[in-house]
């Protein structure tokens, strides 16, 4: 009884926390508000009926309940048609009118937008395990950390590389399911500007759980230099570690990273289909690492970008993430995670200094 009792406070106390960066109870935009609003209208009616359903429960367990001595038959209701009908067709009807606005918010929140909104298209592409972001308008690429500008409609392409994820930032929308060969589409406003935090909401292998996202809506102004930045190429060392570092990258790195401006990019094209339409994109095989330095995280968004975390990743990946680097096949397109190669401390800090100068 005391265990069950401690478990039920702790459950209180974790809903009780006001650390809660992927609360779909919080909505900041829109499309995030209009599920909240469902949520709450049918957890009201919800809550409504089972005040009704246990009052009566208990009103009828206490009022009519066999008391001492009491030698009454219990009166039996079986075959009564008109209270069967009776139990019967209210949870029809209240299902029915609940299903009126579900029905209506799904086909709402699948709504492609309008041309004259002006969308914001962005290609999302998940891999075992992080997320390409594509800006098909801009011609720029980047890794798990999405810009968008505050109050534009961002309107998602959604596909998969290898297997089945979801894609969910919980104060912007709701999940969509990116599948290989198949084309779906999520739309995302946010209101103020700010970080919203996102992860796969499927089960996608090893590190599903370190599958993360991050978006971040700019002001108009700060959307545009950061588009601008995003627009330059990788700016080539010519001197000092960082030159050395260049070295080692082309080496070891350029069979999967692409670097803007630096050489042939690295990907493969992957088809989705939609209505019977074919959508071809350009699948990196990793993550591209053009302007790696202005990003705050890495590794699937996990980790913040700080020389230890470069380090400790660099001198072997999978101490920091588990991956399977063992089973990468570059022909054949499938990269699951940096293999350790052995890199020496020298390698290491001239690396680091290569990636943090790529802003």
């Amino acid at each position: 009884m005391l265990v069950l009792l401690v478990v039920l406070v702790a459950l209180v106390a974790a809903g009780c926390g006001t650390e809660l960066p992927q609360n779909s109870l919080n909505p900041a935009g829109p499309e995030a508000r209009k599920i909240d609003g469902l949520f709450w209208l049918v957890f009201w009616i919800a809550a409504a009926i089972f005040i009704l359903v246990e009052g009566a429960l208990i009103f009828t367990s206490l009022r009519f309940r066999r008391r001492r001595n009491d030698a009454r038959e219990v009166e039996q209701v079986h075959g009564n048609i008109r209270l069967e009908m009776i139990w019967t067709m209210i949870p029809v009807v209240i299902l029915a009118a609940i299903a009126v606005p579900t029905v209506s918010t799904i086909f709402d929140l699948r709504r492609a937008p309008d041309p004259g909104e002006n969308a914001l298209v962005v290609n999302v592409i998940g891999h075992q395990w992080w997320w390409e972001f594509e800006y098909p308008e801009y011609g720029f690429e980047t890794a798990n950390e999405m810009h968008i500008p505050v109050g534009r409609t961002v309107y998602l392409n959604i596909t998969s590389a290898d297997v089945i994820h979801s894609f969910w930032v919980p104060q912007l929308n709701g999940k969509r399911d990116a599948v290989p060969s198949r084309l779906n589409h999520l739309t995302i406003t946010a209101d103020e500007p700010g970080l919203y935090l996102g992860q796969c909401a499927e089960f996608c292998g090893l590190s599903h759980a370190d599958m993360r996202h991050r978006v971040y809506a700019d002001s108009e102004a700060d959307f545009a230099v950061w588009v601008a930045d995003q627009q330059k190429p990788a700016e080539i060392p010519t001197a000092g570690a960082a030159a050395a570092g260049w070295e080692t990258f082309q080496i070891l790195c350029t069979a999967c990273h692409n670097s803007d401006g630096t050489g042939t990019p690295v990907s493969r094209q992957i088809v989705a289909t939609e209505a019977g339409e074919e959508f071809t994109f350009d699948a990196a095989l990793a993550p591209n690492l053009t302007h790696f330095g202005s990003r705050t995280t890495f590794a699937g968004s996990t980790l913040e970008q700080t020389v230890e975390h470069l380090r400790t990743w660099l001198a072997n990946p999978s101490d920091l993430k588990p991956m399977r680097p063992d089973q990468n096949d570059i022909a054949a397109g499938r990269i699951l995670g940096m293999p350790n190669f052995e890199l020496t401390d020298e390698q290491i800090e001239e690396l680091i200094a290569l990636l943090e100068g790529w802003q």
